[in-house]
Formats: C-alpha cells, sequence, structure tokens
C-alpha cells in the first residue's frame, strides 16, 4: 500500500550558514513526483530570492531542518507567506552514504509531502522575543552565581570566615566589611560595629573572629575585579528585567493566572513559563502532550518485549529545571499538605 500523498507541492530546505538548498516536490494526479532545486544565500537579499522562488512555484508549504541558529533568519523571511514545518534534525536525517546537500533537501521534501515529519513548536514572533530575552536572563544569573561563588572561594583562601556566621555574604553588612577588608587588606583590627546592622550587632565577637585572616594584595585585587564584574552582571540583569516586564504586559492575566499556582511567587518564573510554552494551549492536543514536549514524561524505549528504558528525555532544558524546582518547593513546604503526601506517596512506590 502507497504513502498517501499529504501535500502535492511542497518544499525542503537544508539548512547551512552560507547558503540553503531548496528542493520543490510536486506530485501529479497519477502520484508521480517531479522536483525542482535551486540553492540560495543566507543574505537577506538571497532568501528573499528564494521566497519569491516558491512563489512562483506556487509552493505555500515548506519544511526545513533547525540547524544551529541558521535557520531562524530563514523562518522570519518565510514566516509570513509560507506554512513552515520546523524539523529536528535527528527526524530528517537521510541515509547514511547517501548524504549531500541536495539529496538531504530532496529527502525533506520526500518525508514531508507523506506528513512523516514531527514539526517542532514554534510560538509567535512576541512569544519568541520574550523567550530569548528570559534565556539570556537565565544566563545573567549563572554567571552572576560564579562570580559569587569565586568571591566567596577567594574569601575561603584568605581565611575569611565570614559565611560561617552570616546567612548571606552578599548581605549590606557583609558588603560593608568586605569593602574594608579590601581598603587595607593587611588590616584587619578595625572597628566592625559602624558597619554592620540590625540582628548583626549580636554576632560582633564572631564577625571579629571571621575575619581574622590574611589577604595577599593579589588576591584582594582579583577580589575587587570578581566584585565589580558582579555588580556590573546585576546591574545589566536590572535593565534587562525592565524590558522583560515592559514585553509581558500584554500577558499580564495569563501571568497572573500562574501566579496562583503554588511556589510561583516570583514573577519572573511565571514570565519564563509563558516565554516557553506560549499562551494559546490548542497547539498541545492535551496536558500530557504539554508534559512530554517539557521532558517530564518517561520516554518509550521497548523491543521484543522488554522496555529498555525510561528515563525522561533532554527535551524543555529551560522550562524543565524551572518546573522541577518550583514542584520541589512545594512538596517540601507544609502549606500544601495534599500535594505533599501525594509526593511522598509516588516517592514510596
Amino acid at each position: 500500500m502507497a504513502l498517501k500523498i499529504v501535500y502535492p507541492v511542497c518544499c525542503g530546505i537544508d539548512v547551512h550558514k552560507t547558503f540553503v538548498v531548496a528542493c520543490i516536490a510536486s506530485t501529479n494526479s497519477q502520484g508521480v513526483t517531479t522536483y525542482k532545486r535551486h540553492r540560495f544565500s543566507t543574505f537577506t537579499k538571497g532568501l528573499q530570492e528564494l521566497l519569491q522562488w516558491l512563489c512562483e512555484n506556487d509552493c505555500k508549504d515548506v519544511c526545513m531542518e533547525s540547524t544551529g541558529k541558521y535557520w531562524i533568519p530563514v523562518f522570519n523571511i518565510l514566516e509570513h507567506s509560507c506554512n513552515i514545518t520546523l524539523a529536528h534534525p535527528k527526524y530528517v536525517k537521510a541515509i547514511r552514504g547517501k548524504k549531500t546537500d541536495k539529496k538531504d533537501a530532496q529527502w525533506i521534501a520526500d518525508l514531508f509531502k507523506h506528513d512523516l515529519v514531527a514539526g517542532s513548536f514554534m510560538p509567535p514572533l512576541p512569544i519568541r522575543q520574550l523567550r530569548d530575552l528570559m534565556r539570556y536572563r537565565f544566563k545573567l544569573t549563572n554567571f552572576s552565581s560564579s562570580e559569587k561563588n569565586r568571591l566567596q572561594n577567594s574569601l575561603t583562601v584568605s581565611n575569611i570566615q565570614l559565611g560561617n556566621v552570616v546567612s548571606d555574604t552578599f548581605g549590606k553588612s557583609s558588603m560593608n566589611i568586605i569593602d574594608k577588608l579590601l581598603d587595607d587588606p593587611l588590616d584587619t583590627s578595625f572597628d566592625i560595629e559602624p558597619l554592620i546592622h540590625g540582628s548583626m550587632k549580636g554576632k560582633l565577637p564572631e564577625l571579629k573572629l571571621a575575619i581574622d585572616g590574611l589577604i595577599t594584595p593579589e588576591q584582594a585585587e582579583k577580589i575587587k575585579v570578581i566584585k565589580q564584574h558582579y555588580e556590573d552582571i546585576e546591574s545589566r540583569k536590572a535593565d534587562l528585567e525592565a524590558i522583560i516586564l515592559s514585553l509581558a504586559e500584554s500577558y499580564s492575566e495569563e501571568i497572573n493566572l500562574i501566579l496562583t499556582v503554588p511556589s510561583f511567587k516570583n514573577i519572573f518564573s511565571a514570565i519564563a513559563v509563558v516565554s516557553e510554552i506560549g499562551v494559546n494551549m490548542d497547539v498541545f492536543p492535551t496536558a500530557k502532550h504539554l508534559c512530554s514536549w517539557a521532558g517530564l514524561t518517561p520516554s518509550n524505549d521497548e523491543s521484543a518485549g522488554k522496555k529498555k528504558s525510561v528515563r525522561i528525555s533532554r527535551a524543555g532544558i529551560y522550562i524543565k529545571p524551572l518546573l522541577v524546582q518550583c514542584a520541589t518547593a512545594v512538596v517540601k513546604s507544609e502549606k500544601h499538605p495534599e500535594i505533599r503526601n501525594r509526593y511522598l506517596q509516588l516517592k514510596r512506590r
């Protein structure tokens, strides 16, 4: 039995850094397919020529593989004029030994005309822009954490044990003490009391013991550089967050709804969810499909009646850690015993 032709006229695009290879597959009423191939530059002029070539051949259905970031300019040019299916490379990889750029494009077109390609989820442009900013904020948070760890390590090497006395080494009082130490690394006998605030006053004897270390001039210069870099990152992160909040205003209703979910207290956590999955849930047939897309469901790997693995997939590298973090916070809290008890029942199993 022959496979059904779902897209009589379609195009497969093999994407590279400097050029793309497009192949239009046209199937007539007798089931005979003819192919037209063309190579285009990835400059904007070349991609516009690609769009014009597709329009001239009355081709509205396009499938291309998501190669690095190189597919994004192609997608941006074709998005408004064509129905684009973006495929993971592992789903459209040609047979080994028969791979060329032209054959790759034709292989993609052949798979797509029979509707054998699973398309990736692509939210609309405003959501994609919000997603890009939120992922960059995530990277800045990681950079900031790395600098905090480096500063703490430098203090440990110098035997400054502030971390053993205060709950937050980067609190206001602690930073005042660190600044005073960096002014004159060899002088650790200064008066601490004017530098600390509130409940820290009761820890005065311990703080004096904690700062009795030896900071070398080289280590002091290193700490100054780390501290300046940390402050710069925090400043840039604040600028980025202002842009994110302005973009997220149009999704305030959805964000407020997410904030009613247990453990979602930070508005940026809610924005992160919106930026990853969008606001139109019609693209996911069921809640289980959404969980699978986020990489939170067991995989199927069964052969000859034996299950080889049920590990969760590597999908959802941005949304999965966030959801796991929020879920962990809920099950450790006593505020929602119904969720905690359900988790403990599953854990025993």
